[in-house]
């Protein structure tokens, strides 16, 4: 007895045609690309190269494919590849759509992370230019710079004008005697 057909094997295959093993996506694969072709010049041509071959072949020797004047076998055939194609095509547009839905889904997560980026970017700059507009300018600079020389070319010329008159008294700390050093170990501010 098979594995398969014991009766204490949960899971029991009960039908009589194996299963056939294909990816998720084969099927929708393959009606995309013949949704393609069916799409393209060449397709276009073979088929009307092959009903024009068919109208031909049957309207001088019928004998031969069996299909004469009314041609309803071409009719068909031509009906069954219709009928055939059109799911094909739903298919292969439904698949599409959803690669567009997921595509505009990510587009518009990329235009939310740059519409935050930008105003982010936006608030840094403007915090920039308050703080550039807080900060000294060249020519600010350069007018206090301008200033402070002609202050200290003020002092040099008074300086020049007026020296300093030296004493000739002797300094205090040359005196001799116990009061002076009491003073100066004394305390300050008192």
């Amino acid at each position: 007895m098979a594995a398969g057909d014991r009766l204490n094997t949960p899971g029991r295959n009960r039908s009589w045609l194996p299963r056939m093993r294909l990816p998720d996506d084969a099927f929708g694969s393959f009606a995309e690309t013949f949704a393609r072709f069916m799409g393209t010049a060449q397709f276009i041509l073979w088929m009307t190269v092959f009903i024009i071959a068919w109208i031909v072949v049957n309207r001088f020797n019928s004998d031969i494919l069996g299909d004469p004047f009314p041609f309803i076998f071409l009719t068909l055939l031509l009906s069954l590849q219709a009928s055939y194609s059109a799911p094909l095509i739903l298919l292969a547009q439904n698949r599409s759509e959803a690669r567009e839905r997921v595509s505009m889904e990510h587009d518009r997560q990329v235009a939310s992370q740059s519409r935050a980026d930008m105003d982010f970017l936006a608030r840094e700059i403007a915090a920039l230019r308050i703080r550039i507009n807080d900060m000294p300018t060249r020519d600010f600079l350069r007018s206090e710079l301008r200033d402070l020389v002609e202050e200290l070319e003020r002092e040099d010329e008074e300086r020049d004008a007026n020296p300093p008159e030296e004493s000739h008294d002797e300094p205090a700390s040359s005196q001799v005697g116990p009061a002076t050093d009491d003073i100066e170990s004394g305390p300050r501010g008192s």
